[in-house]
């Protein structure tokens, strides 16, 4: 299944959904805690860093010191396509919004400051909107 790889497409078709939740980025020594359900898991040199929701953290008494929201791009972006990141990072990051972004097999996902999540769907919302079709 080959996604889409025509950036304003990509831009005009990416649908910003808020996943309901706290997400939190945290570390984890010796494998997933049991009880934990992260959403996104990356291999470090320094060891294994999971995205997990707030309160599994909380239960498993992990640290974190960033509480995120978790938008995902309901459009299918293909890993090769060029420009979707940068042009939805630098939307963000002008409007003062921090973002890490994750690209999975289908969709990319966005962790950004959980307090601002619900202005960085309206900013990409807008992005989207103003982008002319191919």
């Amino acid at each position: 299944m080959t996604g889409e790889t025509d950036l304003r497409a990509l831009l005009g078709g990416m649908r910003p959904e808020l996943n309901p939740g706290r997400y939190v980025f945290t570390m984890a020594e010796g494998g997933v805690p049991s009880g934990c359900s992260p959403v996104v898991t990356v291999a470090e040199q320094e060891g294994l860093t999971l995205v997990l929701p707030q309160a599994d953290a909380d239960a498993a008494g992990m640290a974190y010191d960033y509480v995120a929201g978790w938008i995902t791009l309901r459009v299918h972006s293909a890993l090769d396509a060029v420009g979707l990141t940068a042009a939805v990072s630098r939307a963000l990051a002008d409007a003062g919004l921090s973002c890490n972004v994750v690209a999975g097999f289908h969709h990319d996902h966005l962790f950004v400051p959980h307090d601002q999540a619900e202005r960085a769907v309206e900013v990409l919302r807008r992005l989207a909107d103003a982008t002319p079709e191919p």
